[in-house]
């Protein structure tokens, strides 16, 4: 079996329906605690796999959250040794932080489920399977494509949706990842920003159930597109 590890900053913001694929291309999944577990750990260079998953912080956190110091620095250490990476929202915008792309609010929160505008980049990536499938957004903050980074994809409010370099970086904003059926852990979890958003958690709990089952068969699609070519 390969090894993919991911960083998972908050319970329920895990590979959700990723799984499968990861699976079908022989990888063993291992989560890892960015907060509690050392990330200098041997292991986490030699993965076959590093996958850096959403969170509630920003990348410039690093004073009031210090671990985000280590992540950064192994993140950086993946990239220059051209090593298999995945980030999702949080995961993305550390992984263009580490590559010196700007981060930074865009002033509103984009949460809910809505389609991507593909690039021509991105319809001749593992992306093209998404089609019109509404994805689940969930960020305030945005990040700068960084140089000699690929655009996929984008919305009327995030222009930024998705990047990649070659064929082992893939980042993503939005969270493709998100498993419908326990959609009632990110309510709950996110209950604050939610109410302080203005955003009715009723209304995405029904459009989850709704688009559930199309955006998880379009993930397995992109992420097994993805990874027959690492």
């Amino acid at each position: 079996m390969k090894t993919a590890i991911a960083l998972r900053h908050i319970h329920f913001e895990d590979i959700g329906t990723l799984h499968g694929a990861f699976s079908e291309h022989g990888y063993e999944v291992r989560y890892v605690d960015p907060a509690l577990d050392p990330l200098d750990a041997p292991e986490l260079q030699q993965a076959d796999l590093l996958l850096v998953l959403g969170g509630p912080i920003g990348v410039d956190d690093e004073e009031t959250y210090p671990f985000l110091k280590t992540e950064s620095a192994l993140i950086g250490q993946r990239l220059r040794a051209k090593r298999p990476l995945l980030g999702i929202c949080l995961g993305a915008q550390l992984i263009a932080k580490a590559l010196g792309a700007r981060v930074y609010s865009m002033g509103v929160k984009e949460i809910g489920f809505a389609p991507l505008t593909l690039t021509a980049a991105g319809q001749n990536s593992a992306l093209a399977a998404l089609g019109d499938a509404p994805v689940l957004h969930w960020h305030g903050d945005q990040f700068d494509i960084p140089e000699g980074a690929h655009l996929l994809a984008g919305t009327p409010v995030c222009a930024n949706q998705a990047f990649s370099i070659g064929r082992h970086v893939l980042g993503l904003q939005f969270h493709l990842e998100a498993d419908a059926n326990k959609i009632e852990k990110w309510l709950l979890g996110h209950a604050c920003e939610l109410a302080q958003s203005g955003i009715d958690p009723r209304q995405l709990r029904a459009d989850a159930a709704h688009h559930g089952k199309r955006l998880a068969f379009a993930a397995h699609t992109v992420i097994s597109a993805w990874l027959g070519k690492l």
